[in-house]
């Protein structure tokens, strides 16, 4: 059974994304279930870590909290901004600093601020240690810098890298 299905909370996460994007049909179920059987077979990336590699399920709660906050906080200052003059937008680009070592937690750090509104991940840099961020309104870029590693980066490092999460990590 683990041969077919190597990644059961990967899977279950592609069939139930695919259902949600699609709609509910028979059709898009079957398309979506052998989507989330073949996906981890054939990109073992995509696979989630098991619990037993993850620390501070409290913290990955939380994490999603303030995820869900800042989504809709960024929402309506980019819906006001959209439908404001102009001036009122001042698009620009951070370099934001990487402390975290695990290639998942990096990898969510840049979808969180890609999914986040008026953020986009651009790339990342000097050996995956800085990562590119692009703002839709930048007017103060170390504080901006200073959110995500505050709000977003110091959670992953609890979760991911526990062993060194106090060294330079907020709380």
């Amino acid at each position: 059974m683990r041969a077919a299905l190597p990644a059961p909370l990967t899977s279950l996460g592609i069939l139930v994304a695919w259902v949600l994007l699609n709609g509910a049909s028979a059709g898009h179920a079957l398309l979506g279930a052998a989507l989330a059987v073949a996906l981890p077979l054939v990109v073992p990336r995509l696979r989630v870590p098991s619990p037993s590699n993850l620390h501070a399920p409290g913290a990955a709660i939380a994490l999603l909290g303030v995820f869900l906050y800042d989504m809709v906080v960024a929402n309506i200052d980019v819906a006001r901004r959209v439908l404001g003059p102009e001036s009122r937008i001042h698009p620009g680009y951070i370099r934001v600093p990487l402390g975290l070592r695990d290639p998942r937690a990096v990898s969510i750090l840049a979808s969180i601020v890609t999914m986040t509104p008026g953020t986009l991940s651009a790339a990342l840099e000097s050996g995956g240690r800085v990562l590119l961020v692009h703002c839709f309104h930048l007017t103060d870029p170390e504080a901006t810098v200073a959110s995500i590693k505050l709000r977003y980066e110091a959670p992953l490092r609890r979760i991911f890298e526990p062993a060194d999460a106090g060294a330079g990590a907020a709380p």
